[in-house]
């Protein structure tokens, strides 16, 4: 998948848009981390991904059609939040 993350300013917006990717791709799942691990404690979610903690912890060992329903969570999630009402 071929994207440019420089043309999204609010990174949950790639995330809804990568989300939307995965949805209509077989293969392999790649990880929506970001390298911004911080968990918000009034979210439970994790600031860069927007993951669980028990999501973060089952995916190395979940299905390929796990990881793309994780995505689809994501995308709900990030549809929720703005950059004003950011985590």
């Amino acid at each position: 998948m071929s994207i440019n993350p420089s043309n999204y300013r609010d990174p949950h917006r790639l995330l809804r848009h990568k989300a939307s990717l995965l949805a209509q791709q077989s293969g392999p799942v790649p990880s929506p981390c970001i390298s911004v691990c911080r968990m918000d404690s009034s979210s439970g979610w994790c600031t860069g991904c927007l993951r669980t903690l028990d999501e973060i912890v089952q995916w190395s060992r979940a299905s390929d059609a796990e990881k793309r329903q994780i995505w689809l969570d994501l995308a709900q999630r990030a549809a929720s939040t703005t950059p004003n009402n950011s985590l």
